[in-house]
């Protein structure tokens, strides 16, 4: 099979080349490396037979021209994610994340079969407002509570991308299959996420500062992200659909992942816990009854060992640049 990574230097987008590579397949991978990316386990990938890597600007329809069709799947995992990110400069996210996904919508061919990464982000809104159930199910409505709020710029971006792809997929003749992720984890994901930063401060901090420690969040290890993502992806049902992925058996209270990562880094710092980041919703899981239904996916790292894996990685590494 011969796969096209579009934004594959990345966290997600780098344990799926390695996955597809072991797996036997082919992987092409585009990115511009602007989180400073090009590290030790791209390089390592870099160097395997199958694996070719392209410089680009996904933004710039010219990297699309200079692409060869007949890929069996395309995966679009370019975005400019992370809270910190996102409130920084909303206008970027918007930016980048459209041009990103029109510019790809322009170029694909009929036939062809795309992944369209996606966000749980976009229930926000209707969670925080109280009109979402969760566990959160695909056809919930999803609501924008306050458009001018720099947070719901990645939200909005990935909104339209979805309409985007579903539309235009009817409209060009190939398959789209949306895949909303939620809070996806492991290494190698930057810094401005909420294990890997409790890794990098658990050793160094007493008091240890816990933001949202009231909050609950259903986290999904990496290795289950990318099995979704195949199964998906080899599933002739899911094409037009949009589908959750994640892990609804290990939701967690913050605070106690707090406990889970200063065990994990063998000490006891007093826990101060802290208000919530502003527009955090209190809770987070997904239902994945249509996950199950069209690809029969279980969640199979569990919690402590994925978090473990994570922590130990970020010890020896630090923070990626």
């Amino acid at each position: 099979m011969r796969a096209l990574l579009l934004g594959g230097a990345g966290f997600i987008g780098l344990h799926l080349a390695r996955r597809l590579v072991a797996d036997g397949h082919q992987v092409t991978i585009v990115d511009d490396f602007s989180r400073g990316r090009q590290d030790r386990d791209l390089n390592e990938l870099r160097a395997a037979d199958a694996v070719h890597v392209i410089s680009g600007d996904l933004t710039d329809p010219v990297t699309y021209a200079g692409l060869p069709h007949g890929w069996d799947q395309i995966y679009l995992l370019a975005a400019v994610v992370g809270v910190r990110n996102v409130e920084n400069d909303p206008a970027r996210v918007v930016r980048v994340n459209t041009l990103a996904a029109m510019h790809l919508l322009d170029w694909v061919a009929p036939g062809e079969r795309v992944f369209f990464a996606s966000t749980s982000e976009v229930y926000a809104g209707g969670v925080d407002a109280g009109i979402v159930a969760v566990p959160t199910g695909e056809d919930i409505p999803v609501m924008i509570s306050d458009i001018t709020a720099p947070r719901f710029a990645y939200a909005v971006s990935k909104l339209l991308g979805e309409a985007a792809f579903l539309h235009t997929a009817r409209a060009k003749g190939f398959d789209a299959v949306v895949g909303r992720f939620h809070n996806v984890y492991g290494p190698r994901m930057g810094a401005d996420h909420v294990i890997p930063e409790m890794s990098l401060r658990a050793a160094h901090e007493d008091p240890f500062r816990v933001p949202g420690a009231d909050q609950f969040r259903a986290f999904c290890h990496v290795d289950d992200a990318v099995e979704a993502m195949l199964r998906l992806m080899a599933a002739p049902a899911a094409a037009g659909q949009i589908v959750h992925i994640g892990n609804d058996r290990d939701e967690t209270n913050i605070g106690d992942l707090a406990k889970l990562v200063l065990r994990l880094a063998g000490v006891s710092p007093a826990i101060e816990p802290l208000a919530a980041p502003a527009g955090s919703v209190p809770r987070r899981c997904p239902d994945l009854t249509r996950l199950r239904e069209l690809t029969g996916y279980e969640p199979a790292v569990p919690l402590e060992e994925g978090v473990r894996s994570t922590y130990i990685w970020y010890r020896e590494n630090g923070a990626p640049a």
